[in-house]
């Protein structure tokens, strides 16, 4: 396996964690923010190099030059490959200007140091592969939103439930997997295990309801780490995907569509903002698992374009909204509230990042979009119309969210309501990235083509097709070690 020229992957897991030390030694203290700004700054910088490092050595995976936590975890545990490649600096950036985006008076609430622990977890889990540390990882990553809502002292009932669930499933299908033989045809039934787990923590119909109980008793920013780095969909990859026969993803597919035309129906009727916004994530992530699941390279190509847009464009549009609850509380969609002359920047980014998650043209998530409905209708026709129909509905959504915001009879307030620099900074940047991959998207569309060939290669190698028993032992051991060559 090639080595990268420096750790970039277990420095980014570190440095949040120290940044966790240093807080909790300077105490809650009036710099807290900014310091917690700056730990996630120097974290977006390294997985930044690390892409870049890893882009320059040209293979399709690899791990660090040298490896400071073999002590803990086994050797070639954290690896970076084309899978995983752009979605850890993405998932830095969106850690970093969720903090950013956070105002001084809201920090008490939003705890700086669980957003960094939650940082090093998704960082560690997006640079596992299928092993023991990967089903640790997950499984931890659920702790932090539960921690809050205790402090928050919320109703807890409904989350340990459905992630109690979660773990239970992960950690018995998983246990099952390396215990069976790899020659029969009961590897089955820890894949329907790791599946069930998969489809629970992506928010699949009728495993949805803990998603919007936590937007609806946590923190907004809280809520929005948990969900829109998409750590579900990268579970299905890395440890259903490889064992999985043709039908049983077949099977997945069906339920995320029927799960993204729901969601997309219900974002379209809800008075809360929150729960539009939980609904419009819930329909768009589902798209991403029907491409997922339709193993196609056009389809493949489409659904990681469109993991990269949809993370990034949603969390752009729930930043917005969690500015606006910061200055007037929760949003009631019954109403016209007229905010357009009070914060014009803020009205223009929501639309922005709004439209850009259903692939509006000229955004991020365009090509991605174009390319899952040709994937779709390649397969079969009628899921190409269903992918439509559930982003016409989230498209509508977003328009009616807008007329009731910010259009209307104005309100004026004595203090001023429009955004503040770090805000302004992380609606720049953000309006950089979904603009700028919108107009120049070649780089990042032959990047994931080349990693879904890859991926549709090594599925084809299995031969799941002819014989899903036999091709038990490469399957787990693609599990193991995921798409090694």
């Amino acid at each position: 396996m090639s080595e990268l020229h420096f750790p970039w992957i277990e420095c980014s897991i570190l440095v949040p964690l120290l940044g966790v030390l240093w807080l909790q030694w300077r105490g809650n203290g009036e710099r807290a923010l900014r310091d917690t700004v700056v730990v996630c700054v120097v974290t977006l910088l390294l997985t930044i190099g690390e892409l870049v490092d890893f882009t320059m050595i040209g293979a399709f995976e690899a791990h660090d030059h040298w490896a400071f936590l073999r002590w803990i975890f086994p050797p070639d545990v954290f690896v970076i490959d084309e899978l995983s490649a752009f979605q850890l600096p993405l998932a830095a950036l969106i850690f970093m200007v969720i903090v950013l985006s956070t105002l001084r008076t809201k920090a008490p609430r939003f705890s700086l140091e669980l957003a960094l622990i939650s940082e090093s977890l998704v960082l560690a889990t997006f640079s596992c592969r299928a092993s023991w540390a990967l089903i640790i990882l997950l499984v931890a990553s659920t702790i932090p939103p539960f921690l809050e809502l205790r402090r928050r002292k919320r109703c807890t009932r409904i989350y340990c439930l459905h992630m109690g669930l979660f773990a239970g499933l992960l950690v018995v299908g998983y246990g099952w997997l390396t215990m069976v033989d790899p020659s029969s045809s009961a590897v089955l039934i820890p894949g329907a295990f790791l599946t069930a787990a998969g489809l629970l923590r992506s928010g699949i119909f009728p495993l949805h309801l803990w998603m919007t109980d936590l937007f609806e008793k946590a923190t907004f920013g809280t809520a929005i780490l948990h969900t829109t780095p998409l750590v579900g969909a990268y579970a299905v990859m890395r440890l259903v995907l490889p064992i999985a026969p043709s039908w049983a993803l077949q099977s997945i597919a069906v339920l995320s569509l029927f799960t993204a035309v729901y969601a997309g129906a219900m974002a379209l009727v809800q008075s809360d903002a929150r729960r539009m916004f939980c609904f419009l994530l819930l329909s768009q992530s589902s798209l991403i698992l029907v491409g997922l699941e339709l193993v196609t390279p056009i389809g493949l190509t489409g659904a990681l374009c469109l993991w990269l847009s949809v993370a990034m464009s949603l969390t752009g549009f729930g930043i917005t909204l969690r500015c606006i609850e910061a200055r007037i509380s929760r949003i009631s969609l019954d109403e016209f509230h007229g905010l357009y002359p009070q914060m014009p920047m803020l009205a223009g980014f929501f639309l922005l990042t709004g439209l850009a998650s259903i692939g509006f043209p000229a955004t991020v998530g365009f090509v991605g979009m174009e390319l899952l409905i040709e994937g779709a209708v390649e397969v079969y026709p009628l899921v190409g119309t269903m992918v439509v129909i559930a982003t016409a509905f989230c498209g509508v959504a977003v328009l009616l969210a807008y007329f009731r915001v910010f259009t209307g009879c104005e309100n004026r307030t004595v203090i001023s309501m429009r955004a503040r620099p770090a805000e302004r900074f992380a609606i720049l940047l953000l309006t950089l990235l979904l603009l700028g991959g919108g107009l120049y998207p070649q780089p990042g569309i032959a990047s994931r083509y080349h990693a879904a060939k890859e991926l549709t290669r090594l599925r084809s190698n299995a031969s799941f097709e002819d014989a899903p028993a036999e091709p038990a032992a490469h399957g787990h051991a693609l599990a193991a070690a995921h798409i090694s060559e």
